[in-house]
């Protein structure tokens, strides 16, 4: 089968959003520590991997579950559409998930075993968003999930590993840029789920745009670009310099795009 089908299927749009976790924890610890490129590497490689498998994933179980229909709006989907066979997302799914796996074993010497538990975790949540009994993305944890994993757990593992020592005394500048990075991320997927709603509504996915209506993810949305850019105001406040207030040049964009007058 054609390797654009396959690069459709891994979503390229989505990878920046696996990738700026790792990049603003390796900017901290460049900063704040001594930069190693191989834990910053591996960390991001697993990032994106991570990415890749739960897309996927998400492809597989979407079509098995009846989500992805003729009136879905957005990008066509791989299996839906007839351009890979679903055993072969299958198989795809478990393998790169395994070379993910794969990847973290290689941070292990700068972090300890316990970076096993976090890649299990990872690729249990990865395979669960939209997979087993209990999809986190189809019962409106999604967003919670997100949070944690494209915020607290890859900016804070990954400065972790690459800070050393340093992280007892930075942690709390890496929790800012997580809490950002979170909630871009997060922000994301609520347009997904707001453009989605109509859909997923007729339909047994419970997004928490069909708990609790449109209106209500708008709002989210709108906390959630503009509470990201707490983070640069709390870097200066802590010292980092002025040049970490250059994200707000762009809250007007961000403020006129996402209606917030409109919303207030």
């Amino acid at each position: 089968m054609p390797l654009k089908y396959w690069l459709l299927a891994a979503r390229p749009k989505t990878l920046p959003a696996a990738a700026v976790p790792v990049v603003l924890a390796g900017a901290l610890a460049g900063e704040v520590a001594d930069f190693d490129p191989v834990p910053f590497l591996l960390c991001l490689l697993f990032s994106l991997l991570i990415q890749i498998g739960t897309n996927f994933a998400n492809d597989y179980f979407d079509f098995v579950k009846g989500a992805d229909t003729d009136e879905r709006i957005g990008p066509a989907r791989a299996v839906a559409s007839g351009w890979i066979a679903p055993s072969a997302m299958q198989r795809a799914t478990a393998a790169v998930f395994a070379l993910a796996f794969m990847v973290g074993l290689g941070l292990l010497p700068y972090g300890g075993w316990w970076l096993i538990v976090v890649g299990v975790l990872s690729v249990a949540c990865g395979y669960a968003y939209t997979g087993g009994p209990y999809p986190l993305g189809y019962n409106g944890l999604g967003d919670i999930f997100v949070l944690i994993f494209f915020g607290g757990v890859a900016v804070m593992v990954s400065f972790y590993l690459q800070a050393g020592a340093a992280w007892i005394q930075w942690w709390f500048h890496a929790a800012l840029l997580a809490w950002a990075a979170g909630a871009l991320a997060t922000a994301i997927l609520v347009v997904n789920n707001r453009r989605d709603w109509s859909t997923d509504k007729k339909g047994w996915q419970r997004t928490l745009a069909v708990r609790f209506g449109p209106r209500f993810v708008e709002w989210e949305y709108a906390v959630l670009l503009l509470g990201a850019q707490l983070a640069p105001l709390g870097l200066w406040y802590l010292g980092m310099g002025n040049p970490v207030l250059l994200p707000l040049m762009l809250l007007p964009f961000r403020a006129t795009r996402t209606e917030v007058a409109s919303l207030l």
